[in-house]
């Protein structure tokens, strides 16, 4: 964006400006360390100027906000037009329980419901399995069928609402139960709206939560993809998550790059599958953290959209607009949330969504201050949905549209971020032999993800620990008297209330109906068919999500994890 000439101006006057200005400040004062980086330990200049963006071409870089890369944002107007979408995960104890937290939400002002589960149905298990004993309602709620469901949903119309669902190897039976709770409520399928995670490959990278091997694990989050395609046009089938990643201890980049790669890896299999990208594509979306480097989370989102625009058009052939417009949803850092002075936690989750605004989501989830000690109390939720009211409402942060844009810093870190992340993807297509999907389950099988995410995390808590990290309340600045809020505790009740449903779901059903069922389910997954319309009419008559996910493991086996040494 500048001739030579005016570049070279420039260096000049850089370079007298160290030598006269800035020289005698660093010899009298010196600055407050040796070296700045980011959380991800990427070193940072003092300064940023034309020069480190010499070979930004703005109509190729940048370009105009929903238009082609996307840099600048997927949309022309932004938040000018509409907000983003303001989401709380929420889910604890029974159904009950969590409607009214719910309705809670929706009274306050949320425009999004963001469905939190216990770690039975996580894992595809009922609360009456031997394994499930002391977690039924704990960190999540529990939903064993379609039962549940009815309750979880009471009073809320799921035509009007938006719905996100943090749950993937089950999250086929999710899905078909949602539909079968519209069609109950009589609301069009291809009305609905909402985000299905069903990010499998995540899970192996990452978060570790499975019940089958990668590769048909991969053909369920693609069963669910043609499936969407068709019935549901207005839901995500897919969310690929970086959240996990990052909060498995990866950096900026690695989250970046391992989501992009895992998403190229789905559309791939899709494609393989015999759908047009173009038909599926527009329906994807993502999912990022928001650490607490502000500059590098906002030039990550920026890479993300210029990065997934050129590889769908390059790579995959995609025409339509959507289908190389990524959108994504943001969550703020759990993993920066501190036990310490918890009303720290604010601060942080300020910072973070502030940051993830600047950088162009879609929606957004604000954390509760008293996350690192207990799901969130009403209180501190309410403090989390009003911190993103404010940012819309008085910060002025939503009045421009990438404001962060034209920044020299912000433009040479998106840059480099784009650098880094790129040759992740491409050493992961390698592995494939060409394939970003085959290279994904190659470096799932060598341990590649495990050991890039481990060392970086090891490395982060080596700066904690040496003090190089300042974490405000745990290394620095600490208290000594007890800082706790009052907490939300589950009531110790919740497992026998929801095992009580349970026996009576399955007392009142018709079990030659269900045998059925899920006999036609076992007939459809032994044939390499789409699983989906068969686990639709399962849960209409009420199987449950430990048998629907039981017949996958008799299928294919279940799956551990074992690394290999390459």
């Amino acid at each position: 964006m500048y001739d030579d000439d005016e570049l070279e101006a420039i260096r000049e006057a850089g370079e007298e400006w160290h030598e006269e200005t800035l020289g005698p400040v660093l010899d009298r004062h010196g600055e407050r360390q040796d070296r700045f980086a980011t959380v991800s330990n990427v070193e940072v200049d003092r300064l940023y100027t034309p020069d480190d963006v010499a070979d930004l071409d703005y109509l190729d870089d940048l370009g105009f906000p929903g238009e082609e890369p996307y840099t600048r944002g997927p949309y022309p107007t932004m938040y000018r037009g509409r907000t983003w979408t303001m989401r709380q995960f929420a889910g604890f104890g029974t159904a009950e329980e969590t409607n009214d937290r719910f309705h809670y939400l929706i009274d306050q002002g949320q425009t999004g419901l963001s469905v939190a589960f216990d770690m039975p149905s996580l894992m595809g298990i009922d609360s009456d399995d031997p394994m499930s004993q002391g977690e039924v309602g704990k960190e999540g709620v529990a939903v064993d069928t379609l039962r549940d469901m009815e309750i979880l949903f009471g009073g809320i119309d799921l035509g009007e609402i938006s719905t996100s669902f943090t749950i993937n190897p089950s999250a086929p039976v999710i899905y078909a139960m949602y539909i079968a709770l519209a069609d109950q409520q009589g609301v069009p399928r291809g009305q609905i709206r909402g985000t299905l995670q069903n990010d499998m490959f995540k899970e192996f990278i990452a978060q570790k939560e499975w019940v089958i091997p990668p590769e048909p694990s991969l053909d369920l989050v693609t069963d669910v993809v043609e499936f969407s395609a068709e019935e549901t046009p207005k839901f995500h089938p897919v969310s690929i998550s970086g959240y996990h990643i990052r909060e498995a201890g990866s950096t900026a980049v690695q989250e970046l790059a391992f989501t992009l790669a895992d998403g190229f890896g789905y559309v791939e299999d899709a494609i393989d599958r015999g759908l047009d990208v173009d038909e599926f594509a527009p329906r994807l979306s993502f999912f990022f953290n928001c650490h607490n480097s502000f500059f590098e989370e906002i030039a990550k989102y920026r890479a993300a959209r210029r990065i997934y625009s050129r590889v769908m058009d390059e790579w995959y052939d995609a025409e339509r607009a959507e289908s190389k417009r990524l959108k994504f949803h943001t969550q703020t850092a759990g993993q920066s949330l501190t036990a310490q002075q918890p009303l720290n936690n604010i601060v942080r989750v300020t910072i973070q969504a502030l940051a993830g605004v600047l950088g162009g989501t879609q929606s957004l989830h604000t954390n509760s201050f008293d996350e690192a000690l207990a799901l969130p109390s009403e209180k501190a939720v309410r403090v989390a949905l009003r911190t993103q009211q404010i940012i819309a409402e008085e910060s002025g942060a939503a009045d421009i549209v990438d404001p962060m844009g034209g920044s020299f810093a912000i433009e040479a870190l998106t840059d480099e971020t784009e650098r880094r992340a790129m040759r992740y993807i491409e050493e992961i297509r390698d592995m494939g032999d060409g394939s970003v999907r085959d290279g994904i389950l190659e470096g799932i099988d060598r341990g590649y993800f495990l050991r890039e995410i481990q060392e970086a995390s090891y490395e982060y808590q080596e700066r904690v620990e040496r003090g190089e990290e300042v974490v405000v309340g745990v290394n620095e600045y600490t208290l000594e008297e007890d800082t706790s809020p009052e907490i939300l505790r589950v009531d110790e009740t919740t497992e026998e209330r929801q095992l009580d449903r349970l026996a009576e779901v399955k007392a009142e059903r018709d079990d030659d109906a269900v045998a059925d069922a899920l006999e036609t389910l076992r007939e459809a997954v032994d044939r390499g068919e789409n699983a989906m319309p068969a686990i639709v009419d399962a849960v209409k008559v009420y199987a449950t999500m430990g048998e629907i996910m039981q017949v996958f493991e008799e299928a294919h086996g279940a799956y551990s994890e074992e690394i290999g040494l390459a």
